[in-house]
């Protein structure tokens, strides 16, 4: 396969239920390229992301990421897998018993970081990135929506990783938060990570362009840049 942050040959995806749901799924996704996975409900795009994150396993087919085969994951090799990637998801998963700095803090401490002081740099360098560098105090329920999901996708950054998985980022947000976030995630795929996001959200596609990837009748098809 030629070289990319993910690549999948002649992939078959299964739920967790062992139900197939994609099959003979190529993708080749570039350093700094932008890309969404659309599709109906049920179609795949969750199961396809799930497995590129290690927690669905790839039984059929090829697929790296972020330089590591999905077909030797095991528990020991999934936990690095997530450190080269960031995964943003709709529904935040912030730990509520937890401030934001406390939050980032805990994700630096399970991936294995040890200095304190390395690490509230690191916790600070990524709230100025997602223009929240004031919030480090607040508790989850004190934020926005939009604020919150920024903290997530800040939670994303905290590892420098090569590829940001994200699931329908916007899908409990307004249009103009919407928006922000979108500014956000492309101008962070402009500065060289890869973006692979789950979208319902035709008006985005069309107005912050990247590569298409459609789930359909139980594979995937690449699309132009538009949708017409």
């Amino acid at each position: 396969m030629d070289n990319g942050i993910v690549r999948l040959q002649n992939a078959f995806i299964f739920q967790t239920n062992n139900n197939l749901v994609l099959h003979d799924v190529d993708i080749n996704l570039q350093a700094s390229e932008f890309a969404y996975l659309i599709g109906k409900t049920g179609s795949g795009k969750s199961s396809l992301l799930k497995t590129l994150y290690g927690e669905l396993p790839l039984r059929e087919g090829k697929g790296i990421v972020a330089d590591m085969d999905l077909t030797e994951l095991n528990r020991k090799t999934v936990p690095l897998l997530r450190r080269k990637i960031g995964i943003v998801f709709q529904d935040f998963q912030l730990l509520s018993d937890r401030n934001v700095q406390e939050n980032l803090m805990f994700v630096l401490k399970a991936t294995d970081w040890k200095d304190k002081s390395k690490m509230a740099k690191r916790c600070a360098e990524v709230l100025e990135l997602v223009g929240l560098a004031t919030k480090d105090y607040k508790m989850p329920h004190e934020l926005s929506g939009g604020e919150q999901q920024r903290i997530v996708i800040a939670r994303a950054l905290l590892n420098n990783p090569s590829l940001i998985l994200a699931d329908e980022p916007t899908g409990n947000l307004d249009p103009d938060v919407s928006d922000d976030i979108m500014k956000l995630l492309h101008t962070i795929s402009e500065r060289g990570t890869a973006i692979l996001m789950a979208t319902h959200d035709y008006r985005l596609i069309n107005k912050y362009p990247g590569t298409i990837y459609n789930c359909a009748n139980n594979t995937i098809s690449k699309k132009s840049d538009f949708l017409e």
